[in-house]
C-alpha cells in the first residue's frame, strides 16, 4: 500500500492520503486517544473566525476542520491536494466549497483571506517556506495565520515516552484501524523529523509574518503558532 517518504514528493503524499480518506477521521480519533477533538476546538478559538470573514482552511482533508469556521458564520474554503480526501469531504458536507490546491502554489489571488489556517498538514508539504510565503500572499494586510502541528513535548521524560509511542505503538494501532497502516509509519517519522516550536516560529518570521507566538497543547505534543500580516 502507498506511503510517502520524508522527501515528501507531492504525488506520493497525495496518493497516501487518497488511500486513507474513508477512515481518516476515525483513525485520527483512535491514535490521538480522542485528543484531536480538543485540539480542533483550540484551533477554532485561536482563529476566532467572525461572521462574513473569509477563512482558508488548508490541508482540510475531509473538511472536518472547516466546520467550526462555517458554524461561526465565516465563509470557509476547505483546500487540499488529496482528491480522495476532498471527495469524501464533499460527500459528507456538500455545502462547503471544497477546493483542490497545493499549499506551495495556491489557486487564489493576493490579499483575499482574513485568516489562513492549516492543521496537521504543514508537516506534509515538501517546501515549508514556500507554503508559508503562499499563505502570506493570499492573506489580506492585517490578517492572520494559525498553524496547528505536532511538535516537541517540553518535558524531557515525557518526550522520551512520546517518541517511543510514535515509533513502536502507533504503527500496530494503525494496522488495526486504518486502511493504509504504512501511511502512519510515515506519520511517526515525519513528526520526529519536524522542527521544534522556536524553529517553526523563526521560519514564520523569515517569510514576513509578524507578532509570531506559539502556545503548547498536551504538553507540547501539539503547538499552535499564530502570526499576522503587516497592515
Amino acid at each position: 500500500m502507498t506511503r510517502a517518504s520524508l522527501n515528501k514528493q507531492p504525488h506520493e503524499v497525495a496518493s497516501m492520503f487518497d488511500h486513507v480518506a474513508e477512515r481518516y477521521d476515525l483513525t485520527n480519533d483512535v491514535l490521538s486517544l480522542g485528543q484531536d477533538r480538543l485540539w480542533r476546538k483550540e484551533v477554532a478559538k485561536a482563529v476566532g473566525a467572525r461572521p462574513a470573514e473569509k477563512v482558508l482552511d488548508l490541508a482540510a482533508g475531509t473538511a472536518t476542520s472547516s466546520l467550526p469556521f462555517a458554524q461561526a458564520g465565516a465563509y470557509v474554503v476547505p483546500c487540499d491536494f488529496s482528491l480522495g480526501m476532498l471527495r469524501v469531504g464533499k460527500q459528507r458536507r456538500n455545502w462547503l466549497p471544497c477546493t483542490a490546491g497545493d499549499a506551495t502554489r495556491l489557486p487564489f489571488k493576493d490579499d483575499v483571506f482574513d485568516a489562513v489556517t492549516i492543521s496537521f498538514g504543514l508537516r506534509n508539504v515538501q517546501d515549508t517556506d514556500a507554503a508559508l510565503r503562499e499563505m502570506h500572499r493570499v492573506t489580506r494586510p492585517g490578517g492572520r495565520i494559525l498553524i496547528c502541528e505536532f511538535s516537541q513535548p517540553t518535558w524531557t521524560p515525557f518526550r522520551t515516552v512520546y517518541t517511543e509511542y510514535l515509533m513502536r505503538a502507533l504503527p500496530p494501532v494503525a494496522r488495526a484501524v486504518s486502511s493504509n497502516p504504512d501511511a502512519y509509519v510515515y506519520l511517526a517519522e515525519s513528526i520526529r523529523d519536524w522542527p521544534d516550536q522556536p524553529a517553526l516560529a523563526g521560519r514564520l518570521q523569515d517569510v514576513g509574518w509578524t507578532k509570531v507566538a506559539w502556545r503548547n497543547l498536551t504538553g507540547g505534543v501539539v503547538a499552535l503558532h499564530r502570526g499576522f500580516k503587516a497592515s
